[in-house]
C-alpha cells in the first residue's frame, strides 16, 4: 500500500496568501536547561487547510461542524496540469465526476516553489456545476479556491451545497486517479477554517 502525505510543511517563511506578513507563522522557543517549549503563532488558513462555511458567509457553520465522515473516504484526483489561468465547466465535463465523490485538482500549482500571484483557481461556472453534481468536497493545490472574484461566487456557490473546500495541498509527486483519503482538520471550536493533515493511500 502506497501513502502520499499532500499536506504543506509549516514553517516560519512558508509561502502563504498573497505573500502577506501578518499570515506568515511564528514560533516562539523557550529553553530552561533540558526543556524546550514553543509557543506557536498560527493563521486558520495557513498551509494545507480546510474551509468552514463562516469564512464566505456571515453566521454560517464553523469548522467543528464538518462530520468526519465526509472527510474520510474515496476521492479522485484529477490531472488539469494543462489548463491555464482557471479551471472552467468545459475542463470538467469530461471527467467521470459523480454525486458524492470528492475530487482533488492537480494544476501547475503542484509546481510553483513560492505563491503565485495568478494561481490556478476554479471558476465560477466551475463550481456552480460541481455544486449542481452534488459532490460532497473539492481540494486544490493553491491557497486559494478562487481568486480576483467580486464576492467570492466560487466558495459561495460550493457552501451553498455543503461542498467541503481544502486549499493548499501538495500534489506534485500524486498520479491522476482514485485513493482513499484521511483528511484530519484541527479540532479547532469556532473557527472559520483549521489547518489539516491530509494523506491518500493507493489501493486500500
Amino acid at each position: 500500500m502506497k501513502m502520499y502525505d499532500v499536506t504543506a510543511p509549516i514553517y516560519e517563511g512558508m509561502p502563504v496568501y498573497k505573500n502577506k506578513p501578518e499570515k506568515q507563522p511564528t514560533f516562539n522557543r523557550v529553553t530552561n536547561a533540558h526543556v524546550t517549549e514553543s509557543r506557536l503563532s498560527l493563521d486558520v488558513h495557513t498551509g494545507t487547510h480546510m474551509d468552514a462555511p463562516l469564512h464566505m458567509i456571515n453566521d454560517a457553520d464553523t469548522i467543528e461542524t464538518i462530520p468526519l465522515e465526509k472527510i474520510v473516504g474515496s476521492c479522485k484526483v484529477f490531472d488539469l496540469t494543462k489548463v491555464e489561468d482557471g479551471i472552467t465547466k468545459d475542463d470538467l465535463q469530461g471527467l467521470t465526476i459523480e454525486k458524492n465523490d470528492f475530487v482533488l485538482f492537480k494544476t501547475s500549482n503542484s509546481f510553483d516553489e513560492e505563491f503565485n500571484f495568478d494561481f490556478i483557481y476554479i471558476k465560477e461556472d466551475a463550481a456552480t456545476y460541481l455544486a449542481d453534481l452534488s459532490i460532497r468536497g473539492v481540494g486544490i493545490d493553491a491557497l486559494g479556491v478562487e481568486r480576483s472574484q467580486p464576492g467570492h461566487p466560487t466558495h459561495k456557490a460550493l457552501f451553498s451545497k455543503d461542498i467541503i473546500v481544502i486549499e493548499g495541498l501538495r500534489l506534485k509527486e500524486v498520479p491522476a486517479g482514485e485513493y482513499f483519503m484521511v483528511a484530519a482538520p484541527l479540532k479547532l471550536i469556532g473557527t472559520d477554517a483549521a489547518p489539516a493533515r491530509v494523506l491518500l493511500f493507493e489501493g486500500l
